[in-house]
């Protein structure tokens, strides 16, 4: 079995969608089925139970996940070990991020590093549906996440970066030629879902309008991969944060700003249990530096 087939196989076994699992891998998810379907002729049985809305490991699967996954992530740490080692590097911190916009983050990465010179960062996703999840497993040791979050077992740091909130739409959408909307235009819209738990999302897709009047939530995403099918054909809109008209440009997707919402403030977060020193540094880095503003925010400011 290559490695590339272990890699999907081990990703398609945590993540239990072929969308999701090709986004983190940067593959197609024709290739993904084909990984699958290869090993499972080699072995022999199913691996997954599978339809169009369902995913999930039969017992063989679930036995073949428990035997690969602790000598898999062995060999990684292995590997990553030895280059950090050949870089001069002997530690590692793992930041996770929902944003996509990690280059906006490059000063406060970089005075990190200046503080800790043998001390290698490595990014890594996190998906909006379980948005805390890879942190309290230790997947990642310290999170970028959107305010607020009120979770008893994790700290809150500094917020890192503000940003205006903007409405994705299709551009064929009634909405798209705007300058700008109001939540109020939501009641008249369907809103895309997916980001949970409830109270985090509704700091960007609330439930409803300044008014009172509800906001009709739709079909549920649970990435970027998933929401711009649904947002190009206009079978829903999505409140989103401004970097995304930069990340993800589309000619078929268009960002008004949404005037009335506040701006999105995120911060630093971790498990409390197992803060670090690498965590504390990285805390002092952004406390130094402050709070880093979106280019959208900087050109929205008044002139001297």
């Amino acid at each position: 079995m290559e490695l590339r087939d272990i890699e999907i196989f081990l990703a398609l076994a945590e993540e239990l969608h072929f969308g999701r699992t090709a986004e983190r891998l940067h593959v197609t998810p024709s290739r993904v089925s084909q990984a699958i379907k290869k090993q499972e002729r080699r072995i022999g049985a199913a691996l997954f139970d599978r339809s169009s809305r369902h995913v999930e490991l039969t017992p063989i699967g679930r036995r073949l996940f428990e035997d690969l996954q602790p000598m898999y992530l062995g060999m990684r740490e292995g590997i990553d070990r030895a280059t950090r080692a050949a870089r001069g590097k002997t530690q590692v911190l793992r930041i996770g991020m929902i944003n996509a916009n990690h280059e906006d983050l490059r000063p406060l990465l970089d005075a990190f590093e200046a503080r800790r010179p043998t001390c290698d960062l490595n990014i890594r996703y996190v998906g909006f549906n379980d948005p805390f999840g890879p942190v309290r497993t230790g997947a990642v040791d310290v999170q970028v996440a959107w305010l607020p979050v009120r979770e008893a077992d994790l700290t809150v740091g500094p917020v890192v970066y503000i940003e205006p909130v903007v409405l994705a739409v299709g551009v064929g959408h009634r909405l798209a030629a705007r300058a700008s909307v109001s939540y109020e235009d939501l009641a008249d819209e369907v809103v895309m879902g997916g980001a949970r738990p409830d109270y985090w999302r509704e700091a960007l897709v609330p439930r409803h309008t300044p008014t009172g009047r509800p906001i009709p939530i739709g079909p549920v995403a649970n990435n970027s991969a998933e929401m711009l099918p649904l947002l190009s054909n206009g079978e829903a809109v999505s409140p989103a944060h401004a970097h995304a008209a930069r990340y993800f440009p589309r000619p078929d997707i268009a960002y008004v700003p949404i005037r009335d919402a506040p701006p999105a403030q995120w911060a630093l977060i971790w498990r409390t249990s197992t803060q670090s020193d690498l965590i504390q540094d990285l805390v002092r880095a952004a406390r130094h530096l402050g709070a880093i503003t979106s280019p959208e925010l900087e050109a929205d400011a008044p002139r001297p």
